[in-house]
């Protein structure tokens, strides 16, 4: 009797369960991210052939190469998000507009290439990051229709597999230099209306003998994910005048439990493609002179 291989799909699985997670990415990307230890025309094969079933699709970025750009239909999106592993996610907007992909693709890359930097840094230290780890555009209700959505929300597990190392969450802000540093700095005072809102329970009064109300980041987080800002496109004296701001912001703050018991944090993407996330390369905002690790102990 021929045994079936059950796993005969799972790299094209796994391939369209990234697009549709992270929105876009190029060739060179998807093969670092999915498959690594293969030859990148495995990837490009692949990458055509759910082309083919209508399943993804690319633009090409003349001024780069002629570079591809992979995103995942309607189509696509409709598969994965009844998979499992991405159930409860909020699909993707406006993803299969090739249009609104070119517009978009500046950040969007920008934010895989941020990711890429993460998951190969886990692998070289044997620590556990799979790359559906990385979860773009995770909504965090404010109440009253507002809402804090990071650009990427990371798991992170330290020590190998199998084994119970600490946990790490973070929030991610990929900053580009398009807007003010003063409307950058302001995600930090969002972050901390996250940090205490608690949602008023709709047409329940509240009764003597119940549990008072948590946050609501308690019904996710055993702690509140750390706050990491990293700065891409502008020079060293623009990423200065940004973590200024941030400082700034985070010093002005009349929430202290906030400042207390988050770590926020900022470093330039050049200095985490070049060492690596876990390097210390990223400033404390409060304490900008000092340069740590992401993972380093908040105290």
């Amino acid at each position: 009797m021929t045994r079936v291989n059950a796993d005969a799909g799972g790299g094209d699985r796994m391939a369209l369960a990234v697009l549709a997670q992270y929105r876009m990415a190029t060739t060179e990307q998807m093969h670092h991210v999915i498959a690594p230890g293969v030859r990148i025309e495995q990837t490009r094969r692949r990458l055509a052939k759910l082309r083919t079933e209508g399943l993804v699709d690319h633009i090409t970025l003349a001024q780069a190469g002629r570079t591809r750009v992979w995103f995942p239909t309607a189509y696509g999106v409709q598969i994965a998000s009844e998979w499992p592993e991405l159930r409860g996610r909020r699909p993707p907007r406006r993803v299969a507009d090739r249009t609104a992909v070119r517009l978009r693709v500046g950040h969007g890359l920008t934010v895989t290439e941020t990711a890429l930097a993460f998951l190969q840094d886990a692998r070289r230290r044997g620590d556990q990051c799979p790359p559906l780890d990385w979860i773009p555009e995770v909504y965090h209700s404010l109440g009253s229709g507002e809402a804090v959505i990071p650009d990427a929300l990371l798991f992170y597990r330290r020590g190998p597999e199998g084994e119970k190392g600490a946990m790490l969450r973070a929030f991610l802000e990929i900053d580009r230099a398009t807007m003010g540093p003063e409307r950058l700095a302001a995600k930090i005072t969002a972050y901390a209306r996250l940090h205490h809102y608690i949602p008023v329970p709709v047409g329940r009064p509240r009764s003597f003998g119940h549990e008072p109300p948590q946050e609501e980041w308690r019904r996710h987080y055993p702690l509140f994910p750390r706050l990491l800002f990293v700065l891409d496109n502008t020079g060293p004296a623009g990423i200065e005048t940004r973590i200024t701001a941030l400082r700034a912001a985070a010093d002005d703050l009349q929430l202290s439990g906030f400042r207390r018991e988050v770590l926020i944090l900022a470093a330039p993407l050049a200095d985490l493609l070049h060492n690596g996330p876990s390097a210390p390369v990223w400033r404390p905002v409060q304490n900008p002179d000092q340069r740590v690790s992401w993972m380093h102990p908040h105290t």
